[in-house]
């Protein structure tokens, strides 16, 4: 599943000087990737009660039916489900489905009772008066049932049988039964999207992680693998999706010929949380692939119309091409179908051959859609198209070990988006987009390691919480890292071993291990110090990463778990005591040394790293180890005057290492402050993205905690000084503004060039955002803001503007059919800077017609961002966190985002107080997935309380001295 809480590369570049970006220092957006879940309405039917129907009230451990895990004791072989949604509501005004299902399954160990996956159905009582029926295959008698229950708090249906079934045995339960389809979007659920003036209804679904359960009862477990006969009775209308292929044209319904029924091929083995099934009147655009692969883009009539599909389609076939290479491994089915959204709460879902995606993750538009959109199109189905093969194919057997799934997918999505956009340079971004960002993180006392034990996650609730950053962006960072010192033909031979070893069953991430092992023994080029196994236990089994010194002087070099907040106290015992086998990459005078391992120890020495006078040694070429680099003054002195005499020399991810190290380095009180601000003087000569992004990204953190003090000012002063000379430059390129960067890394950095320029007041860029708003306004049907410009030029334009400004932008924002439009013009909606404005947007959020489900927390989020909402938002999530989280779902992943950015500029007692009181008030109200980033908030806020203390009076006469 892709991220699911995207901010564009222009958005989060303006956010940077607006509050909006992740801060690489102490505080941190995590990057919460997902599938976001909220509950159905209170309003979804109740169970239906019986003699033989009851609920359980107590959990006694005893009861397998009480345990969260399945018991072993049956397998699924198959399942036979047929569903008919109904778009249109009943007489009590509720949407519902109805569904019937026979699983086949086998005993295994010998038991009296049936337990399988149930949530919110409504089951036909038969006329023994239980909710299922009971066969054997092969024609003897089953078992008799006694009774069925539900258990809700397991979430159960139990079949309690009068003998018990046979080991090796062969049943099919039967059931017919209802459900809401409801908007929740979690399971099958409805969508609702405007066509003009029209509202039309769509059903969908949202499975993972255990929500399968919610559309037919079933082993909800991914390890729990089966093949499913699909069957979708829809209006004759509209179009029916599932994994497989229709069997063949829809044939009338038979008690209503304007209904028709699909009967879809059978899929292979596979995960329930894999499932999907879409009736709609999408519409798509195809090609058939030379390998015989069908490729559909579907999306809403309209935007098919219009080509928004046509991106997506042509680079598919490219992508699918390269995985299949890249994993020795054809792709294992005949159709590739990918459908666009209007409410889906995750970035994406990789359910097998039918891929969900949000509209902005899959659509693009070439006249009103910029560049980072179509960097997020092309990467997130990269990421989505590698779990065809890692995590379908081959799956996870426990959500324990979410991160290989998802860290993989994470990692490998910038080799086919690189594939498919050769010329972007896309997988230099893993850098700031993961490795950076997911540090912020993992540089707490509250982080925790990649891995957890199995059987310290079995609620749904404890699922969700593996749903994070570090195991999308920390599992991806690694990957990266291992692949990187095996070589990457040898990690794809490990690889392409693995998977056709366990296609179509589960494994754990030991078992990818054991394959790259075997691929290291069968060669001699590559050694290592230890096995892969050993080397890596020590990343995936402890939290956090090192910091490596080095002493230029002795040739010394050490590793430390490094922690931003150095007090901070790590409760967390480590097996290893936070030592790593850690790869070291250095390049001496700008000349690449021979690589070094530092195998487990605090210290040691070694001449690569002891320099003469003249000459400077640099670590972690192009970061592509999981550490950060510090330095003896007089190193990092030589660094500072190689980058302002001539920075080409180093690397130009080096040269966002040496600015982003340095921050986190001056946070954690291992390096002075004034160093790290030292280290982004030569800035003023640098035209490149990764520099300029890496300072805007740490200095975000100076903005968020000195923006309501006496710094704000020299600080603005000092950026507009080192900006001045990048936004000419891009003045220049462009022609004033009349054309646009040819690379994309070019396009992106014209972006901060006028983020930066007009947020920190220089006159000139202020008028042109000003004007071209203005031109706009004054003819709202021809928008020439280039698309890449749009996010800045409405914010800037609006934080400037009055009401007018706010009041137009809003009317756009009603009006826009193109989604990426609408995001960019969401979130500059929250630039205003009048308060009363910001708490009339603040209350739009809680009424989807106007905020959509999907949007709502982002949207409070970039409030936040500014300013001027930062009280508002969080006055307004104090007040609201019942309705919240009530409405929009204690498992909805994007509620961590909207605890940290609501809690981001916390840096005083008061405050700190105020968090922990929110805390005490809605204990009973609870967290859900926000319970570890509140946890983070705090540790945050106590963090940053001292930081501000003990930096705030040199940092003011530094930003002083320096912007004169």
């Amino acid at each position: 599943m892709a991220k699911g809480f995207y901010i564009s590369k222009s958005l989060g570049i303006l956010g940077i000087l607006l509050g909006v970006a992740a801060v690489c220092t102490i505080i941190a957006l995590s990057v919460v990737y997902a599938q976001e879940k909220n509950k159905n309405a209170e309003s979804s039917a109740e169970a239906p009660t019986s003699p033989s129907t009851t609920v359980a009230a107590t959990l006694d451990q005893s009861k397998p039916w009480n345990r969260y895990r399945l018991p072993r004791t049956l397998v699924p072989d198959s399942y036979k489900v047929t569903l008919r949604p109904y778009l249109t509501p009943n007489e009590k005004g509720l949407y519902i489905f109805k569904g019937s299902s026979t699983v086949r399954f086998i005993c295994k160990e010998s038991t009296n009772v049936i337990i399988i996956h149930s949530k919110k159905l409504n089951y036909t009582i038969t006329s023994q008066g239980h909710m299922v029926s009971l066969q054997t295959v092969g024609g003897s008698q089953p078992p008799a049932i006694d009774r069925t229950e539900l258990v809700e708090l397991t979430e159960y249906l139990v079949v309690h049988l009068r003998s018990p079934l046979e080991v090796n045995g062969v049943y099919e339960m039967n059931s017919e039964f209802e459900g809401e389809l409801a908007d929740d979007l979690a399971g099958f659920y409805r969508s609702e999207y405007m066509d003009g003036t029209v509202r039309k209804v769509l059903a969908t679904t949202q499975m993972q992680s255990a929500d399968a359960r919610k559309s037919f009862p079933c082993f909800d477990e991914p390890a729990m693998k089966a093949k499913f006969d699909i069957t979708l009775i829809h209006p004759s209308n509209l179009t029916a999706l599932s994994n497989m292929l229709p069997k063949g044209p829809s044939i009338p319904f038979k008690e209503d010929p304007t209904w028709s029924v699909t009967e879809f091929h059978t899929t292979p083995v596979m995960s329930t949380y894999l499932l999907a099934y879409i009736v709609s009147e999408f519409t798509c655009v195809e090609e058939m692939a030379p390998n015989g692969v069908q490729i559909r883009i579907w999306a809403r009539p309209s935007a098919t119309k219009e080509g928004h599909g046509i991106y997506a389609l042509n680079k598919t076939g490219t992508i699918l091409n390269f995985f299949a290479q890249h994993y020795d491994t054809p792709y294992p089915l005949n159709k590739s179908d990918q459908i666009g959204l209007p409410d889906f709460n995750a970035g994406a879902m990789e359910n097998w051959g039918l891929v969900t995606y949000r509209e902005n993750a899959l659509l693009f538009d070439p006249q009103s859609s910029s560049s980072s959109n179509k960097e997020r199109v092309v990467t997130v189905i990269a990421h989505e198209l590698a779990h065809q093969w890692f995590g379908n194919l081959v799956t996870v057997a426990w959500w324990n070990d979410l991160w290989l799934n998802e860290g993989f997918a994470s990692y490998v999505e910038y080799l086919g988006a690189d594939k498919a956009e050769p010329t972007w340079n896309l997988k230099d971004l893993i850098v700031l987009n993961d490795v950076y960002r997911v540090m912020a993180v993992d540089a707490l006392a509250s982080s925790h390691p990649l891995t957890t034990p199995a059987e310290e996650v079995n609620t749904p609730a404890q699922i969700s919480e593996m749903f994070d950053s570090i195991s999308y962006s920390k599992g991806a960072s690694v990957l990266r890292m291992l692949s990187n010192f095996l070589t990457e033909d040898l990690f794809k031979k490990g690889l392409a071993s693995y998977l056709k070893a366990f296609a179509y069953q589960s494994t754990t991430y030991l078992d990818l291990w054991d394959h790259l092992q075997k691929a290291v023994d069968n060669q001699t080029v590559i050694k290592l110090p230890n096995t892969v196994r050993a080397i890596m236990d020590r990343w995936i089994l402890q939290m956090g990463f090192p910091v490596i010194t080095v002493d230029t002087k002795t040739g010394t070099i050490s590793q430390k778990h490094f922690l931003l907040d150095p007090e901070s106290n790590v409760t967390r015992p480590s097996q290893f005591n936070y030592l790593w086998i850690v790869p070291i990459s250095s390049v001496r005078n700008g000349i690449q040394q021979n690589h070094y391992w530092l195998e487990g120890v605090a210290e040691i020495r070694d001449e690569r790293f002891k320099t003469k006078p003249n000459e400077w040694v640099m670590l972690n070429l192009n970061v592509t180890g999981y550490y950060q680099v510090n330095y003896d003054e007089d190193n990092w002195r030589k660094i500072q005057n190689q980058l302002q005499t001539d920075l080409s020399a180093i690397p130009v991810i080096n040269r966002a290492q040496v600015i982003h190290d340095a921050f986190d380095l001056a946070s954690a009180h291992m390096a002075s402050v004034t160093l790290a601000l030292n280290n982004t003087l030569f800035l003023i000569k640098e035209t490149e993205y990764m520099p300029w992004q890496a300072a805007l990204s740490s200095l975000s953190y100076f903005k968020l905690m000195f923006d309501r003090t006496e710094v704000y000012g020299p600080m603005q002063n000092y950026l507009k000084k080192q900006v001045t000379p990048l936004f000419n430059h891009f003045k220049n390129v462009t022609n004033t503004w009349t054309q646009h960067p040819e690379k994309l890394m070019d396009q992106y950095n014209e972006i901060n060039a006028i983020s930066t320029a007009c947020s920190s007041g220089v006159p000139e860029c202020q008028e042109l955002v000003s004007n071209l708003f203005s031109q706009w306004m004054r003819n709202p049907s021809n928008n020439s803001i280039h698309p890449n410009l749009r996010s800045t030029v409405y914010c800037n334009a609006i934080a400037q503007g009055s009401e007018d400004e706010w009041n137009f932008a809003w009317e756009q924002f009603q009006k826009a059919t193109l989604v990426n439009e609408a995001d960019k013009l969401r979130a500059a909606l929250a630039c205003s800077k009048q308060v009363w404005i910001l708490n009339r947007y603040l209350s739009y959020t809680l009424n989807p017609d106007l905020i959509r489900k999907q949007d709502a927390t982002s949207t409070i989020s970039s409030i936040s961002s500014n300013v001027v909402g930062q009280t508002l938002a969080w006055d307004f999530v104090q007040s609201n966190w019942k309705k919240l989280f009530k409405d929009y779902g204690g498992g909805s992943f994007s509620f961590s985002n909207l605890i940290q950015a609501v809690t981001r500029r916390f840096s005083s007692e008061f405050e700190l107080q105020q968090l922990e009181q929110f805390r005490k008030n809605n204990m009973d109200t609870g967290f859900g997935s926000a319970t570890r980033a509140l946890e983070q908030a705090l540790e945050k806020t106590k963090a940053n309380i001292k930081w501000v203390k003990g930096n705030k009076a040199e940092v003011l006469e530094w930003f002083t001295e320096n912007s004169k």
